[in-house]
């Protein structure tokens, strides 16, 4: 059974307002790793679904740059949003990068965009109609 996905953060604060605020996770759980110098959170959907999201924050972690588009390791997480136009509108007011603007996967298809984390990690949106 698959159970988290750990990304790397900053800022630990910023990055939890990023994803309960605008992406609608809920905090279940935040703490200290004295083992590795760290501290982590874990995130979810407020009804319980699906795997957590672990943000991990290394307090001895100098550099923290994010590779160029091409030479990620990592791709993406993937958010359902119910209304892609609000859901990007609130996005450009809180000045939140918006990699790929709002596209249809076909004639019929789901509408997506992509979106920055306030580290850099790429964020696909989808919209199920």
């Amino acid at each position: 059974m698959f159970v988290h996905t750990s990304i790397r953060t900053s800022n630990m604060d910023r990055s939890i307002e990023f994803y309960t605020k605008l992406l609608g996770l809920k905090l279940i759980n935040r703490r200290e790793i004295p083992q590795n110098k760290a501290e982590i959170a874990f995130l979810q959907d407020p009804k319980e679904k699906g795997s957590t999201l672990e943000l991990t924050f290394y307090r001895n972690q100098k550099k923290f740059v994010q590779a160029n588009y091409e030479n990620r390791l990592f791709d993406h997480l993937a958010f359902k949003v119910h209304d892609m136009k609000k859901t990007i509108d609130i996005m450009r007011k809180t000045k939140i990068t918006i990699t790929d603007e709002p596209f249809r996967l076909g004639p019929n298809g789901t509408v997506i965009a992509f979106i920055e984390d306030p580290d850099g990690i790429l964020i696909e949106l989808i919209e199920h109609k």
